[in-house]
């Protein structure tokens, strides 16, 4: 599978991901950053994750 196929076949998935960790902000307070990462850690294949850490950045910024 080439890499155009994965992204589309894990944007939408990647996106929802990024939201649900965004929501979490609030409710893990200050730990937040190290909450994320170590759940960034979890996700497989590190190429999704790494969409996720994408989609978090660009959804942090808006």
């Amino acid at each position: 599978m080439s890499r155009s196929e994965f992204h589309q076949q894990h944007a939408e998935r990647a996106t929802a991901e990024a939201r649900r960790l965004l929501e979490h902000r609030e409710i893990v307070g200050p730990r937040w950053l190290a909450w994320v990462a170590t759940e960034l850690y979890q996700l497989k294949p590190p190429e999704f994750a790494a969409m996720v850490r994408r989609e978090l950045a660009r959804l942090n910024e808006a």
